[in-house]
């Protein structure tokens, strides 16, 4: 994502001169925060004044708090280099974050507002989200573009399913698989174009030789295989016709990968984190693919080598990738951000680890969630100055 620049003055505070700013701070803060809560919860330690069950309360806020802020800030990013327009800024800006943080608020400590009230407030962000995105992608004729914004009103959408399935079934399990499927179209998309393209870029420059294939007929396949696979899982998670669903979504999303290249980008960590985290693409497919045929295997595995791998590695890549390249920075991982990468990968394989090895689950788990921490942690202090402050040179 290159800047667009500017013919509107703005002389408001660098936080709220581009998406990216607040929402990559405020979710990263969120992320952290929220897992070092969840933990005392998940051991029943401590009680949050939520309309949730504990575990849907963990699953929408990461969902609905850290990726949704993270997928905003993309997205008001993105847009006007795909329409040429201003982007997003100041008053406008802040009215979205405060309804994003209106929603955390409403979300953890509003259970005495009752059910309705705190689904109004929470679905509130990403309705005003869709709204400004929609508005910017049809005023600049980017239609292309608009497929992206569908996925994302299937995410609001699963926003909605989560609240009133939680009310009335007290669990929201439907409603957390289509949020997650939603994430993951969003993923298996947009990664499919930036992770190939950044790749290329670096090996041209850095690396010459072979280089990722362009986007063909197997991309598309891999594209629309993964639909009706996710649709499988989320209608009959369990049997051999979703098994073979998800093994073939898999198992073609893992030959996409190895054409792009990624063997050759170890000397880049910037570039190398984007294939790690799409290689949690499909794993997850696999290991739901066994979870839909043998019970020994536990579908937590698949779900968390989405949520945690392909999910947190993904967003930190893309976060900290653009982050320098918006401030100005070289586009380079030192040791302070690959020390980042290492944290949330280890945190992703941990908490794998917790999932196929139940009988050291409260250790792992712990691990696994202190290792987030510190990735989320070590990405505030390392960005958050970035972020706080003009871009170098020039905003």
């Amino acid at each position: 994502m290159t800047p667009v620049p500017r013919v509107a003055p703005y002389s408001g505070p660098a936080l709220l001169s581009y998406g990216f700013r607040p929402f990559f701070l405020a979710g990263a803060l969120f992320a952290g925060l929220a897992v070092l809560v969840w933990m005392p919860v998940y051991e029943g330690r401590i009680a949050l004044d939520t309309v949730f069950a504990p575990i849907d309360w963990h699953a929408h806020e990461l969902l609905f708090g850290y990726v949704a802020a993270v997928v905003t800030g993309f997205l008001l990013t993105a847009i006007p280099n795909w329409t040429g327009r201003l982007p997003l800024a100041g008053t406008p800006l802040l009215v979205l974050v405060l309804a994003w943080l209106a929603g955390r608020v409403a979300v953890s400590f509003g259970g005495a507002l009752g059910w309705v009230a705190v689904a109004v407030i929470d679905v509130a962000f990403l309705l005003l989200v869709l709204a400004a995105a929609g508005r910017e992608v049809i005023a600049g004729k980017n239609w292309r573009n608009l497929r992206v914004l569908v996925i994302v009103g299937v995410f609001a959408a699963a926003d909605v399913v989560v609240h009133v399935e939680a009310h009335v079934r007290g669990e929201a399990v439907l409603g957390r698989r289509l949020a997650l499927a939603a994430i993951v179209m969003l993923i298996v998309l947009i990664g499919g174009r930036i992770v190939p393209s950044f790749t290329r870029n670096w090996l041209v420059k850095a690396n010459p030789g072979r280089l990722p294939a362009p986007f063909g007929r197997l991309d598309a396949v891999a594209i629309g295989v993964s639909v009706p696979a996710l649709a499988a899982w989320l209608v009959a998670p369990t049997g051999w016709i979703t098994a073979a669903l998800l093994g073939l979504a898999g198992a073609v999303q893992a030959v996409r990968l190895a054409r792009w290249a990624g063997d050759r980008t170890g000397r880049d960590a910037l570039v190398l984190i984007l294939h790690l985290g799409y290689a949690f693409i499909p794993l997850g497919f696999l290991l739901l693919a066994a979870a839909a045929l043998w019970p020994v295997v536990p579908e937590a595995a698949g779900i968390h080598a989405w949520s945690v791998g392909a999910v947190g590695v993904m967003t930190l890549a893309v976060m900290t990738r653009a982050t320098r390249g918006h401030t100005g920075r070289a586009l380079e991982a030192p040791p302070s951000t690959r020390a980042v990468y290492g944290a949330v990968v280890t945190a992703a394989g941990l908490r794998l680890l917790a999932a196929l090895v139940p009988e050291l689950a409260t250790p792992l788990l712990w691990a696994a969630a202190l290792a987030w921490v510190a990735a989320f942690g070590g990405f505030c202090a390392v960005y958050g100055p970035m972020l706080l402050r003009p871009r170098l040179g020039k905003e």
